[in-house]
């Protein structure tokens, strides 16, 4: 396993935020994206997408957010860049 994993997301895609982390997640991990626990059980998934979603005004340009998920350090920041190390 490297110390870490990197992914851009694109906040305008149709994918998911929550999504892209799990994958990133299992990425990083080695594992399937099935063995994971339900991300929802961790953060709340609905409040991080609205956090980071467009608005009338545009992207949102600055601001993170940080926590432990299936045992990594997840830090999701404001440019759809998602980071992955060991916790």
């Amino acid at each position: 396993m490297t110390d870490h994993y990197v992914v851009q997301h694109d906040r305008l895609d149709d994918q998911p935020l929550s999504v892209a982390i799990v994958d990133a997640v299992a990425t990083f991990c080695d594992e399937e994206i099935t063995e994971l626990e339900p991300l929802h059980y961790t953060i709340n998934t609905d409040a991080l997408e609205r956090l980071f979603e467009p608005r009338a005004e545009g992207v949102r340009s600055d601001g993170s957010v940080v926590f432990e998920y299936n045992g990594c350090l997840v830090t999701v920041d404001a440019d759809g860049e998602i980071r992955v190390e060991e916790a």
